[in-house]
């Protein structure tokens, strides 16, 4: 599958009462082969000035349960698979996004992984072997809450973990990142080969909304459970994590597997944006239910001729 991924291209999603939302494709993708800046190309409270949250909602709804049809061929037809990764800082709505936009997917047909620190046997072996035993099979779609790009990220800045991966030689430094880079690049190349096609979101929030979401999971006892006192050490390195992001997003973002970036401040429009990609990559894969030919057909035919007379 081929994306078109001009920057320039205009984007028009028909929102509630023969209303719309405009953008260029540039707002909320990385166009491969261009070097980008987080903070200065991509703004985590946009909505290409639209402001009606009800029908943006609205819409989400029609995803979702065209997402349902879209998922049913695709089960059906058994050609491809699909593989949504979701990476973001903590609190920009991953959990939310997927219990949402996904809510009317056949449960059959989906699964979702959430990558936490690895085990000790993950450690034993190489860093996209966890990952890969993951991938969905053809006909269903999995979902990476993290991913393997945390090998990029967090593990990018915190030396500690690349430790403890007992690796040959001297890990770490620009060119072994590269490599990473590199090989991620070559591991999703050949997913999409073999007919399973990654759509990759970071979901973009500000830390004035992050600190404005811990601050709520702490007001609200039945959100206290949702803080974590290790996501909170982790915004002291808010720097360190945008940076890493950037690199992530500069090195990896391609045209088989490109990565679009969610403005996240506001969670509606994020569901929006999130939904319309998901929809957009399916429909642009022509899916269809397999036709059985004219003698199974007529096979049926008689079957159900002989239902009848039952």
């Amino acid at each position: 599958m081929k994306y078109d991924l001009d920057p320039d291209r205009k984007i028009k999603i028909e929102v509630g009462n023969d209303d719309r939302v405009e953008f260029k494709l540039r707002d909320i993708i990385v166009p491969p082969d261009h070097q980008i800046s987080l903070k200065k190309d991509y703004d985590p409270d946009f909505t290409g000035g639209f402001e009606d949250k009800a029908g943006a909602l609205e819409r989400v709804a029609s995803n979702v349960q065209r997402l349902s049809e879209l998922q049913e061929k695709l089960y059906a037809q058994d050609i491809y698979g699909i593989l949504i990764i979701f990476q973001a800082i903590d609190a920009a709505g991953k959990d939310g996004a997927i219990r949402h936009v996904m809510s009317g997917i056949n449960p059959q047909g989906c699964h979702v992984t959430s990558f936490k620190a690895p085990s000790s046997e993950d450690l034993d072996h190489e860093y996209l072997w966890r990952a890969a035993k993951m991938i969905p099979a053809r006909g269903m779609i999995g979902i990476f809450n993290r991913s393997y790009y945390e090998e990029v990220l967090a593990v990018k800045i915190h030396p500690e973990f690349l430790a403890k991966q007992n690796l040959p030689g001297k890990p770490g430094g620009k060119g072994f990142w590269k490599r990473r880079y590199r090989e991620i690049n070559r591991f999703e190349k050949y997913l999409t080969s073999n007919g399973i096609i990654p759509i990759k979101f970071f979901l973009n929030l500000s830390r004035e909304e992050q600190k404005k979401r811990f601050i709520a999971r702490i007001d609200e006892p039945k959100k206290n459970w949702k803080f974590s006192v290790a996501d909170f050490k982790e915004r002291a390195l808010w720097d360190d994590y945008q940076q890493a992001f950037e690199d992530m997003l500069n090195h990896t973002s391609t045209e088989h597997a490109p990565w679009f970036v969610i403005p996240s401040d506001n969670k509606w429009f994020a569901r929006l944006a999130i939904s319309e990609t998901i929809c957009m990559v399916l429909e642009r894969l022509k899916l269809k239910f397999p036709d059985i030919g004219d003698e199974r057909r007529a096979e049926l035919q008689k079957i159900r001729a002989e239902l009848e007379k039952d």
